[in-house]
């Protein structure tokens, strides 16, 4: 018999069971002496179901007396009976239907006991019933809450005052391996430990939801998310959540979890927590301390290796056409287990039918970690290749060197063990220092283009507050977002962020220094590329500096290098006539200002209909100049026109 007749030949023995207690019930408002033989068609319905009744689950799992149990089906025969509602009425001297009293309860049905209606008592503390006490305790009339009443009917929903807060999670059809280890764990000790509260935490969202509910389902639970924030603030409100959230966990079988994103928004958890029976989870990447003992677990992405499987999980057959790349992706682009699955099957049939599969996939991943960090920095799309950058052949190696690190991570961290030996230095981080113009933004989109991910620069107005612990908590948010997209991050002019920790004076001078302090704690377990630019590197902590893995030097370009890149500043399209770069490269200029030179000449140039020249290169020549307030030198222009 599959489930879907066994829970049509449950529901029908469960109506024909609910009538046969109104029969018996009925029999309570009458002196007809029929009671006994009620009793024997209850017992006969009850023998013919083939799970539990409602009502019986209610009673059992609510801890309902005989009393309580009868005055819930006497409240709700009055609703779905029409000839036990016509006895009520007759038992209260009334000539039409009426709804159920407590007095009428306390006179007719067996083991009455007058403590079943106090605030405290199951009936009232759980809300299955309500009075109207306008007519004192004993005449006022009892009411069923609708959901118990269709409860008992045999229908079983989420109540719809709690369907705008909750939403389900289903079991997640893929997991990474390391992920379905702590699921098997967490349950385990949940059932040798007495508690039943779960906290998560670290930076997998995604995973931490996957994990709970692979918890619950082999408790035999359901699992609903609520998240934090939208707990309310009034601690009335708050309590009657908690009251109407337990009785839904009871009904339906069902474990919650907690989503605490933000810390601010998860003020009221606490509170909430400690009111709440049930298995309960925190999840997010500090979730608020209780009081109540708790099992307390780190979740992160899964790992590279973990990655890598799951891809071609989620890639199917189309896995095999990617000639190994995965290796790469699995070790650039920190996605969790139901990203992976999301993308991999949005783009299955596209890398089948691609002459480069390898680029579809890298695209996709692309695209799937901007989400976060489009909305906290800036994206550049680079432009700039090796042979637009000019720069000593040292420096230009250093670099060689940095794209080297970031391709060959998976193998040197994981396959070579030194992941193992802890997560301190394994992030590439690298400081580029020079005059402003020196080529350091340019150096980061060479990187970016070579290694074909992002470039993010961050905008510092925008991460550094005045207020106390906000730096930190956007720092935060900048660095997990990135390490979710693979992005190259581009601090620049980072000195004005990253200078030398102060000599504290006050609470705000140890604020700055907290905050530098987990800054440098960041940069040594973040695991993408980070490059930083300054001015003045001298100015950078010296703790700090220790931490980088390259520095390169941007020398101011000499008279070699600013021809060079003066011959190579305007693209083949631009119309150019008798330009001399010997002469041009006297003009003692960084690379940026050299470009902003040829711009604006180059607009010069369309104004007068005419091909780029000397002249029009003088003209924004002295123009640039004037900017810093430098004249050109006789000597550096001789001879342009």
């Amino acid at each position: 018999m599959n489930e879907a007749t066994t829970q049509t030949t449950w529901s029908e023995a469960n109506q024909r069971y609910l009538v046969a207690e109104f029969a018996r019930l009925r029999s309570r408002m009458t002196d007809s002496g029929v009671q006994e033989a009620e009793g024997r068609s209850v017992d006969e319905a009850r023998a013919a179901l083939p799970a539990p009744a409602a009502i019986d689950v209610l009673a059992e799992r609510f801890g309902l007396s005989v009393f309580e149990r009868d005055v819930l089906l006497l409240c709700a025969g009055v609703d779905m009976n029409a000839d036990l509602a016509k006895r009520c009425a007759e038992a209260q001297g009334l000539s039409q239907r009426t709804s159920v009293t407590f007095g009428l309860a306390l006179a007719r049905l067996q083991d009455a006991h007058w403590d079943a209606l106090t605030p405290v008592a199951p009936l009232r503390r759980w809300r299955l019933l309500e009075i109207d006490e306008t007519g004192g305790l004993t005449n006022g009339r009892l009411r069923l809450d609708e959901r118990i009443l269709h409860y008992l009917a045999g229908v079983n929903y989420l109540d719809p005052r709690l369907r705008p807060l909750l939403r389900h999670k289903p079991v997640a059809t893929m997991m990474a391996e390391g992920q379905r280890d702590i699921a098997a764990t967490v349950r385990t000790t949940l059932e040798s430990r007495r508690t039943s509260v779960v906290v998560l935490t670290d930076d997998d969202s995604e995973g931490q939801a996957d994990i709970a509910a692979q918890v619950a389902y082999e408790l035999g639970l359901h699992l609903q998310i609520l998240a934090a924030q939208t707990l309310p603030a009034n601690v009335a409100e708050l309590e009657a959540l908690g009251i109407l959230w337990q009785r839904e966990s009871v009904l339906l079988n069902a474990a919650l979890l907690i989503e605490c994103q933000d810390r601010d928004g998860a003020k009221q958890v606490p509170a909430f927590v400690e009111q709440l029976g049930g298995l309960v989870f925190l999840a997010g990447p500090e979730p608020p301390t209780v009081s109540r003992p708790a099992l307390r677990v780190e979740v992160n992405k899964p790992e590279p290796v973990d990655r890598q499987a799951l891809w071609k999980e989620a890639l199917g057959q189309a896995a095999a056409h990617l000639n190994g790349s995965l290796d790469a992706v699995a070790s650039q682009f920190r996605l969790s287990a139901q990203r992976i699955l999301t993308t991999g099957r949005e783009i299955r049939d596209e890398v089948l039918g691609a002459s480069q599969p390898d680029a579809v996939v890298w695209r996709a991943c692309r695209k799937a970690g901007r989400a976060k960090l489009d909305d906290l920095a800036q994206r550049i799309d680079p432009q700039a290749d090796w042979e637009m950058l000019v720069l000593p052949e040292p420096q230009r190696e250093t670099l060689r060197h940095m794209t080297a690190h970031v391709r060959h991570r998976l193998a040197v961290y994981h396959e070579w063990g030194f992941a193992s030996r802890g997560l301190r230095g394994l992030g590439i981080t690298a400081l580029f220092a020079g005059e402003s113009g020196t080529g350091k933004t340019m150096a980061a989109e060479v990187l970016a283009n070579e290694l074909q991910l992002d470039l993010y620069r961050i905008d510092l107005s925008s991460v550094v507050s005045k207020y106390i612990g906000e730096t930190e908590r956007n720092l935060r948010r900048v660095f997990d977002a990135a390490e979710d997209s693979g992005a190259i991050l581009l601090f620049d002019e980072a000195d004005a962020l990253f200078g030398k920790r102060s000599e504290v004076k006050d609470s705000h001078d140890r604020y700055a220094n907290i905050e530098v302090s987990y800054l440098l704690q960041r940069m040594e377990a973040y695991r993408g590329l980070a490059i930083l630019t300054t001015n003045m590197k001298a100015a950078l902590d010296h703790a700090f500096q220790r931490r980088l893995r390259f520095v390169v030097q941007f020398p101011f370009p000499d008279l070699a290098q600013r021809e060079a890149i003066w011959r190579g500043i305007f693209p083949p399209a631009t119309p150019l006539e008798k330009l001399d770069f010997a002469k041009l490269a006297r003009v003692q200029m960084a690379g940026g200002n050299i470009r902003n030179i040829a711009l604006n000449a180059a607009f010069l140039a369309a104004q007068a209909g005419e091909p780029v020249r000397m002249a029009h290169l003088l003209d924004a020549a002295r123009a640039e100049a004037g900017k810093r307030d430098r004249p050109l030198s006789e000597a550096e222009t001789k001879g342009w026109v």
